[in-house]
């Protein structure tokens, strides 16, 4: 079953993920992020009558990708609350987990949705409809500084500063309603490329609306107690952000890079083996292909 569920989103670095998991048939693995379903069918035809996947996604029209298989359980939520829903069905360690952290392509198509610059629609982001917040409150009642920390952290915007003063000089609740009305808004103060500026810029309001920074420090300081040893992490990042915290944790067990004592050398017990010195990156066919795996890296790595 070659490049399944395309309509909905083709699964990014297919064959690589699921080859780093060491798929043994009568294991128990985790798919944090369901979405088309792709890497879970693939993990699925691995398996055999005797093995389980549970399948996290948070977005309920992921649902509608689910195939009929009852080796699968679904849980329609935030793969940040793995242990706990792993635990309920009597599952408090797996052989392997898989997260893809980018955003489905059906989300972005979807224009209702507002997490791409080339709809309008409602500026929502919302990967859990069910949340509070969306871009255009946030966007409506953030300070000033908590943009400038916003734009610059987690869109690396050039003109953060400007960009922020001018929003909150100028936001009003039509301004911040929709895609449209947002982007002429702040066309003033666009800079270089339209398109790449805007793309930071939405990218910066996505992570801060779902949370997406704090949601992976939690999936990854879970991951030590719900693997088994020797069982495998494979996780999908799509920018510097993400693969640095997958990086640091990976090669430490912690979120730091790691310092050099020059007076003495604390072995701390580390709870994995990087298994990708050099995340794994989508092959030329691949990128021509699917354009949007062109920043996709996948590390891997085992635990001890």
């Amino acid at each position: 079953m070659n490049n399944p569920s395309q309509a909905y989103h083709v699964p990014v670095l297919y064959t690589e993920s699921l080859d780093a998991l060491q798929i043994k048939s009568d294991g128990v693995y985790v798919d944090c992020t369901f979405g088309g379903g792709g890497h879970s069918r693939g993990i699925l035809e691995r398996l055999g009558k005797e093995g389980k996947l549970i399948a996290f996604d948070q977005d309920a029209d992921a649902q509608k990708n689910l195939p009929e298989d009852e080796r699968i359980i679904f849980i329609p939520q935030n793969f940040m609350h793995l242990q706990r829903f792993l635990r309920l069905h009597k599952y408090p360690q797996v052989d392997g987990v898989l997260a893809d952290l980018g955003v489905s392509s059906h989300q972005f198509d979807e224009g209702e949705r507002g997490f791409s610059i080339r709809f309008d629609g409602p500026l929502d982001m919302r990967m859990d409809r069910r949340s509070e917040h969306t871009a255009s409150e946030i966007l409506a009642n953030a300070t000033e500084k908590e943009l400038v920390n916003i734009f610059s952290l987690y869109g690396e915007v050039s003109n953060s500063k400007t960009l922020a003063k001018f929003i909150t000089d100028n936001r009003n609740a039509a301004a911040l309603s929709t895609v449209q009305s947002f982007k002429n808004m702040i066309a003033p103060v666009v800079k270089g490329n339209p398109n790449k500026y805007l793309a930071q810029v939405f990218q910066a309001l996505r992570i801060q609306v779902n949370d997406e920074m704090n949601v992976l420090k939690s999936l990854l300081e879970q991951l030590p107690e719900v693997l088994i040893a020797g069982g495998r992490a494979a996780i999908i990042t799509f920018h510097s952000l993400e693969d640095r915290l997958v990086k640091n944790f990976f090669k430490q067990g912690s979120f730091e890079a790691e310092e050099e004592h020059p007076f003495f050398n604390s072995e701390r017990v580390k709870p994995f083996k990087v298994i990708t010195k050099k995340p794994i990156l989508p092959s030329e066919k691949e990128l021509k292909e699917n354009g949007r795996s062109r920043s996709a890296k996948l590390r891997v790595a085992e635990r001890n």
